[in-house]
């Protein structure tokens, strides 16, 4: 069975790529790469470590709200997302 954090990962993870796909379609590939490559770098952080996991969580919703708005997506398609990571 998977801990709580990693499920809360997974859970983040999917939500970031359920977002993607409101991006405009030729900007996808790059942020689908770029959301994959980052979860899989900071795979190694410890489950204990709730200050790096929050910090994690919180750079991932703040980083998605970046692009949403960058790509003049309305930042409400963000709220599973801020749900997800706002609470350990």
């Amino acid at each position: 069975m998977l801990g709580r954090e990693m499920q809360k990962a997974l859970r983040a993870y999917g939500e970031v790529l359920r977002l993607i796909r409101r991006l405009p379609q030729d900007t996808r590939p790059y942020y689908a790469k770029y959301a994959r490559e980052n979860f899989v770098n900071y795979r190694e952080v410890e489950a204990n470590d709730i200050t790096a996991l929050d910090e994690l969580f919180n750079r991932t919703y703040t980083h998605s709200l970046w692009v949403l708005n960058k790509y003049s997506v309305d930042e409400a398609a963000a709220n599973k997302l801020k749900e997800i990571c706002g609470s350990s």
